[in-house]
């Protein structure tokens, strides 16, 4: 299966990275050199500053995606706020190659959706005028819009915007993908999305490595609280 992937896995030369530069102080980062994928959906997970997005934004870069997301088509900076990760990042790819690809993160959801408008009214297809939408539909109707087969897929939290029935979708969407050729590198929190069958899960905690489904702070926490919400609540407020 490796060798079907579009990206099998990374290099990064630590030795073109200044020793001043905040990325040495990430620690999961600070000492991953190489990094294999093995299956076509791998999950980056762990706390909040642990790298995992900032690797992920890396790849989807150094693969010729734009910074804010969107197709290998769009090209647009609202914010210049992409690290210099991908300029030293060396992507071990397979024999195959992409028809197809999205980078989707959250966080610049807005200003793709706004760029595409504008590419739209160039287009014979027309806009899909996602702002016209609420923001869950419009960010679930850009993943629907943009899945076809063969292509590599790189999400960044895309639960952010969706309740969790859409989660859901998203997750039959991924697996038709997958089912179809393509490969998806996502960082995520969702336990939901975490489930899906035949993925691997890279924890950034501490290290880089790999995690069991039930092992994620996104699945213990939540099936904890979901099993004893009263208790957990009556400690976090201190009551008596």
């Amino acid at each position: 299966m490796d060798d079907e992937l579009f990206i099998k896995g990374l290099r990064i030369n630590w030795n073109e990275i200044s020793q001043d530069s905040y990325l040495r102080s990430i620690e999961a980062l600070s000492q991953l050199k190489e990094l294999e994928f093995h299956k076509p959906i791998t999950f980056f997970v762990g706390e909040n500053g642990s790298g995992k997005s900032t690797l992920l934004e890396a790849i989807a870069i150094a693969y010729g995606f734009n910074p804010e997301g969107g197709t290998k088509n769009y090209s647009f900076s609202t914010y210049d706020s992409h690290s210099e990760l991908y300029d030293h990042l060396i992507l071990i790819k397979g024999y195959r190659h992409s028809s197809w690809g999205y980078f989707l993160r959250a966080e610049s959801f807005y200003n793709v959706a706004s760029k595409e408008e504008e590419y739209g009214k160039l287009s014979p297809k027309g806009s899909m005028y996602y702002h016209y939408k609420s923001h869950g539909e419009s960010f679930l109707a850009m993943a629907q819009d943009n899945f076809k087969g063969n292509g590599l897929y790189i999400f960044d939290e895309p639960e952010a915007a969706l309740s969790p029935q859409r989660q859901l979708t998203l997750l039959y969407e991924i697996d038709r993908c997958v089912k179809e050729g393509s490969q998806f590198i996502i960082a995520t929190h969702s336990p939901i999305l975490l489930g899906i069958p035949n993925s691997e899960i890279l924890s950034f905690d501490g290290s880089i490595h790999a995690i069991d489904y039930e092992d994620t702070d996104s699945y213990r926490i939540t099936k904890m609280f979901i099993n004893d919400k009263d208790r957990i609540l009556t400690q976090l407020f201190n009551e008596e």
